[in-house]
């Protein structure tokens, strides 16, 4: 069902796109667009976060990809929400697509991650004992005026505040729709997981925003060619063994769902490379920006036009 959506969505903004003579492209930055230069949207909430926040929200110009997953006890809910903070940063590295910025190589893979850390109540999230502490949470940011409703918080991973679901809002933009998929479904797969552990009254143990932060630098500097950190071994890990490791911890409920395919999909990432890696070796061959621009325009209607 995601396959066929994304490849729908694609599909028809592709053929809106053409007939004013532009094309559509999937990733997280332009390498070369400049925000100084871009309009920036008319509706009330983009006006009231540039007005809030300034340069911070003008520079903002980047795109990420969500994915939610429908969890309808809300205590339930948190519990899976608590544990699946630990997965941030594997989701991160899988997705990779913003090496470049403002016709500049960064030097990491996910630029889009740092840049988005500059506004506030952004990053990995902290824990939250309940439901109800979430909700005062929430109520004093409210009654503060901090914000004015939830969905001015934009946490890596957030119970949304409309919609009976948990929001993973960490990853780039992948161009490939098997990407794409492929991480669609071990979120899911992850969230099922958390929820069987949970019924069984078993769970991850409980680590700090500043540990998980570390791996998520090093996800966003590196990718899946990089080491993340296992903190129950206090070790070094390369990124494709940990990925070996996810799709082995799901291996319960892929069946269930339907998506071992899917999920097996990220040994393919891990070993291939991300988007981020692609528009690296695709600059460093030919010098030129633009034939980035034109890999990310190929790759985002593989498989759909």
């Amino acid at each position: 069902a995601v396959r066929r959506e994304v490849v729908r969505n694609r599909r028809v903004a592709s053929e809106i796109a053409r007939r004013v003579g532009v094309r559509i492209a999937a990733a997280s930055t332009h390498p070369f667009s400049s925000w100084e230069d871009q309009e920036i949207s008319t509706k009330e909430r983009y006006i009231q976060s540039v007005a809030e926040m300034q340069d911070a929200a003008r520079a903002n110009l980047i795109f990420g990809m969500h994915v939610h997953v429908g969890i309808p006890d809300r205590e339930l809910l948190i519990a899976v929400y608590n544990q699946a903070r630990y997965f941030l940063p594997h989701l991160l590295a899988l997705s990779t697509s913003s090496p470049f910025f403002n016709n500049r190589h960064t030097g990491l893979c996910s630029i889009r991650s740092l840049i988005f850390r500059r506004l506030p109540r952004t990053g990995i999230p902290e824990h939250f004992a309940s439901w109800g502490e979430f909700e005062s949470f929430l109520d004093t940011l409210v009654r503060t005026g901090c914000i004015d409703n939830g969905r001015r918080v934009w946490w890596d991973l957030r119970p949304h505040p409309v919609y009976a679901t948990l929001e993973f809002r960490v990853c780039d933009l992948p161009p490939l729709v098997e990407d794409v998929v492929s991480i669609a479904a071990t979120v899911q797969a992850i969230a099922a997981k958390l929820a069987r552990l949970h019924s069984m009254n078993l769970s991850f143990n409980p680590y700090r925003v500043g540990q998980l932060d570390e791996n998520k630098w090093r996800a966003a500097r590196y990718g899946v060619r990089g080491k993340l950190i296992d903190w129950g071994k206090r070790a070094e890990v390369p990124f494709g063994l940990l990925a070996e490791e996810l799709v082995e911890f799901v291996d319960d409920v892929v069946d269930d769902l339907g998506s071992r395919h899917e999920v097996e999909g990220i040994l393919r990432i891990a070993r291939e490379g991300t988007s981020a890696d692609r528009q690296v070796a695709r600059y460093r061959e030919t010098g030129q920006l633009r034939d980035v621009v034109d890999l990310l325009l190929d790759e985002t209607m593989r498989g759909v036009a």
